[in-house]
């Protein structure tokens, strides 16, 4: 599928922990080669910089530093400046975490906030398999119940409220992908 020259589609993902905003910014660069943002890139270029481990707990530690001395929006800043400068028609700006980090994009045009929805238990297996960070593979049900509780991740209930369309990713990979085609078709 090609994209209107002119606009570009910005699409923000939302979604608790392991709810498949991966899989989906994945799928959108494969598809329809979509150029990805994560606000969780530059924590782990800087934690692997300073040689710390990439745990949650870290870049939660390192997320909150930042912010509380540079300013709350400091991430959403620097991702809305380079979604802003990136010359792609399809742009995915991967976990949206606050109301913060949309302040900036919803002042782009072409921005739209997407919320992927999936239940606890499909999430808690998912994070189990993936083993995106070091201690995923070990945490009990409630440890992953209590991760979303903390700071860095207890509004993103509130940032899901604003989202435009919706996402469930309580099936397989072929459900989902209908959906996000199905999204990009409305957009275009």
């Amino acid at each position: 599928m090609t994209f209107d020259k002119k606009n570009k589609i910005i699409i923000g993902l939302v979604g608790k922990i392991a709810a498949g905003k991966g899989t989906v910014a994945e799928y959108l660069q494969k598809k329809y080669d979509a150029h990805i943002y994560r606000f969780s890139s530059m924590l782990r270029d800087v934690l692997n910089r300073l040689h710390i481990p990439i745990t949650r707990e870290s870049m939660q530690l390192l997320s909150t530093i930042l912010r509380k001395n540079f300013g709350e929006d400091l991430l959403a800043k620097v991702i809305a400046s380079d979604v802003n400068n990136d010359p792609h028609k399809l742009i995915v700006v991967d976990g949206i975490r606050r109301l913060a980090d949309i302040k900036y994009l919803t002042q782009i045009d072409g921005f739209i906030l997407v919320k992927i929805e999936a239940d606890p238990k499909v999430r808690y297996e998912r994070i189990l398999k993936r083993n995106e960070n070091e201690d995923d593979s070990k945490k009990t049900f409630e440890e992953f119940l209590a991760d979303e509780k903390k700071e860095a991740d207890a509004e993103i209930p509130r940032v899901m409220e604003k989202a435009k369309l919706s996402l469930n990713n309580n099936e397989n990979f072929d459900y989902l992908y209908k959906q996000i085609d199905k999204i990009i078709k409305s957009l275009n």
